[in-house]
């Protein structure tokens, strides 16, 4: 199966299925010397770990990361990094029922398609756990760009959106909610509607928005390697992201040049950011910002039609654990993608000195 690396200088390969005995990656092109903080990588895969709240999936995972070269006493030694995370929690009975079915709108047709041979338990490579081995990469990612500030936050859930620009939001919000909304009246009823899909046995799709700051001028590629580009690629790669949009996006196509246009202040900064910090896919020092859109969850814990191998149309009910909305645990994920973009394209500039 090819597909598994992204990235070029800073480069990620993962490996491992939902219900397999362990997920894990190699971590290529990470700069020597660096004392990595393993309470942040840590924290980071807390963040995305299922179980830890009443609105994502119920499956128990303490995701603890273990490092198995690379590393010597702290210190990254520049050689691949390579790590493991257990699954420990598998409940793969919960899957049998789809053994000869394919869910609407998820990767088990196409996978048994291409392949002729799928893993049906949780999805196998197709589940979203495979992000886990990303937000590990991520997290070292961090720590090579640690001067420019990464955040993500849920934005809209459904119909229910923030009704606030990012510079009226308190980021140290994100995270006082189990929604990682920063505006707390948005996040109640967040909550509250995800609960109540939730009840119905139905999932909710939602947007995520993500803001980079104190970027340096000068990441990013011309022409194919675009700044805006890669973060593209690198959110179109989550499991279930139906969109992005960076800076003024879809509604840019609305405007007038002499609306759109950010006119400069004699410092080189610019009075109005409609460039979302990227021109000519470079990074202008600007803050960086960009939505994500990810689709409802496919798996309905009450009954819809489905296909079988033998091409009949059945009546199904979904089993299993599954999260009734992902943004809030996406948010992780988003970030990590990004600080994996901004290290590559950090460490691509310094081949120029």
């Amino acid at each position: 199966m090819a597909g598994n690396s992204f990235g070029n200088l800073f480069k990620i390969t993962t490996f491992g299925e939902s219900h397999g005995e362990a997920l894990g990656g190699i971590i290529e092109g990470c700069p020597p010397g660096i004392k990595l903080d393993y309470m942040a990588i840590q924290a980071e895969m807390q963040r995305r770990k299922p179980g830890q709240s009443s609105i994502v999936t119920q499956r128990k995972e303490e995701d603890e990361v273990q490092f198995l070269s690379g590393i010597f006493e702290g210190t990254t030694t520049g050689t691949p990094i390579g790590f493991i995370i257990p699954n420990t929690n598998q409940k793969s009975e919960d899957y049998s029922h789809i053994k000869d079915t394919y869910r609407p709108s998820h990767a088990d047709y196409v996978y048994e398609k291409k392949y002729g041979i799928r893993d049906y338990r949780g999805g196998g490579r197709s589940s979203a756990r495979e992000t886990a081995s990303r937000v590990v990469a991520g997290a070292v990612a961090k720590q090579i760009v640690k001067d420019i500030k990464i955040n993500a936050f849920v934005s809209s859930v459904g119909n229910i959106f923030i009704d606030k620009p990012y510079q009226d939001l308190d980021f140290s919000k994100i995270e006082s909610n189990v929604v990682r909304c920063p505006d707390a009246s948005s996040a109640e009823k967040m909550e509250n509607y995800i609960k109540e899909i939730k009840k119905q046995g139905d999932t909710i799709g939602g947007t995520i928005t993500c803001v980079i700051q104190n970027v340096p001028i000068g990441l990013g590629e011309p022409v194919f390697d675009k700044l805006h580009a890669e973060l593209g690629k690198a959110m179109l790669s989550i499991n279930a992201v139906k969109g992005f949009e960076f800076g003024s996006g879809f509604c840019g196509a609305m405007m007038k040049g002499s609306e759109h246009n950010d006119l400069y202040n004699e410092d080189g900064t610019t009075k109005s950011n409609l460039s979302g910090g990227i021109q000519g896919g470079i990074s202008n020092g600007m803050d960086i910002y960009f939505r994500v859109a990810f689709k409802p969850v496919a798996t309905l814990i009450q009954k819809q039609e489905v296909l079988t191998n033998k091409n009949e149309i059945i009546e199904q009910q979904g089993k299993g654990r599954h999260d009734p909305c992902v943004v809030p645990r996406a948010v992780p994920i988003v970030e990590a993608m990004t600080a994996i973009v901004l290290a590559d394209f950090y460490l691509i500039n310094k081949t120029y000195k």
